[in-house]
């Protein structure tokens, strides 16, 4: 079997620092490779994967504004697609441009939407529902204007965590500074814990920052870290006392949410898109609807035993349960 696996190119895969969907790429193929699978990963020239790598456009384009992202994806969804014959399947993360030449190709091609970033793009979507298989990364996250192959949770190298037993005292907000991610919530849960909070994500929206967010940093009890890599992701995860992920939309999936648990650190998260499935409630962290509920949460987090998130996240959440469900999915269509 041979597949290609076209990842994004806003960032390396695996990213440096953020970059969740080029990430999830880079898991996908790196475990398909340790199953004997012969995989070329179509991703920017300074990737690193143990399979094969192709790649038209030798940087990422959020790394280098000096590049046009539009010239930039254009050259490297039809590199992938002029080579598409010498493939078994082709696997999409990259959104739905790439479906737009899925009626040109004979390869069949499996697109895991990892989320809509506006219901605009569904009508693209909606063309091609009957000739290309989509999974989608929760069972919350589906358009019930379409048609799915399966669901299939993303998954993480668990060996890139470490398991915690004994906490720390700070609470930690681990994504993006957006406010779809509930970074002022946080900060609200924080104090009203009396409870020191360390935040850390890429800043995607500097407004909401320089006016909301940065004006509350003190260095003491509320502290920015920037925008961390895997070191530090997993030293911030792993001795947190909880993670808050007070959240104002419909997530699809939510990778710190698993990657804390894979650490032993409990999560309390308000209760949209797939937070119910990832989260036992009571038993690997909370779901809650506000944040006077989450302050009550935080002085519950002593009753959650570290090592049920551990077990829970690393049996539903790994690279090789992904993995599984992909080739379900891929022997299935090939049959």
């Amino acid at each position: 079997m041979k597949i290609a696996i076209l990842s994004p190119i806003a960032w390396r895969t695996p990213p440096r620092k953020y970059g969740p969907w080029e990430q999830v790429s880079s898991n996908i193929a790196e475990g398909l490779v340790e199953r004997g699978i012969d995989v070329t990963l179509f991703a920017s020239g300074d990737s690193m994967t143990s399979g094969k790598l192709v790649s038209v456009c030798e940087l990422p384009y959020a790394e280098h504004p000096e590049l046009d992202p539009k010239v930039s994806e254009c050259l490297h969804i039809s590199h992938l697609m002029e080579q598409a014959g010498n493939f078994d399947i082709i696997h999409n993360n990259f959104d739905f441009l790439p479906l737009s030449y899925s009626r040109l190709i004979k390869t069949p091609m499996v697109t895991t939407i990892h989320g809509f970033s506006s219901p605009k793009i569904i009508p693209v979507y909606k063309k091609y529902n009957n000739t290309c298989y989509y999974v989608s990364i929760s069972n919350s996250d589906r358009s019930p204007e379409l048609s799915y192959t399966a669901t299939v949770y993303n998954g993480i190298d668990t060996r890139e965590f470490t398991f915690n037993s004994e906490s720390g005292e700070y609470l930690l907000f681990f994504g993006r500074i957006h406010p779809e991610k509930g970074v002022i919530e946080a900060i609200e849960i924080a104090k009203k814990s009396s409870r020191k909070l360390i935040i850390s994500g890429l800043i995607q929206d500097q407004e909401y920052f320089d006016r909301h967010v940065n004006p509350e940093v003190d260095g003491q009890e509320i502290v920015y870290v920037g925008n961390s890599g895997p070191g530090d992701r997993n030293k911030l995860l792993g001795g947190a006392y909880a993670l808050l992920h007070p959240i104002s939309f419909e997530e699809p999936f939510g990778l710190s949410v698993a990657e804390a648990m894979i650490c032993g650190t409990p999560v309390i998260a308000f209760k949209r898109g797939a937070m119910p499935e990832l989260i036992l409630d009571g038993k690997t962290g909370y779901l809650v609807n506000n944040v006077d509920e989450a302050v009550e949460a935080v002085n519950s987090i002593e009753f959650i035993d570290r090592r049920n998130c551990m077990e829970w996240a690393s049996a539903n959440f790994s690279i090789q349960k992904m993995v599984d469900g992909y080739l379900e999915v891929y022997q299935q269509i090939l049959r």
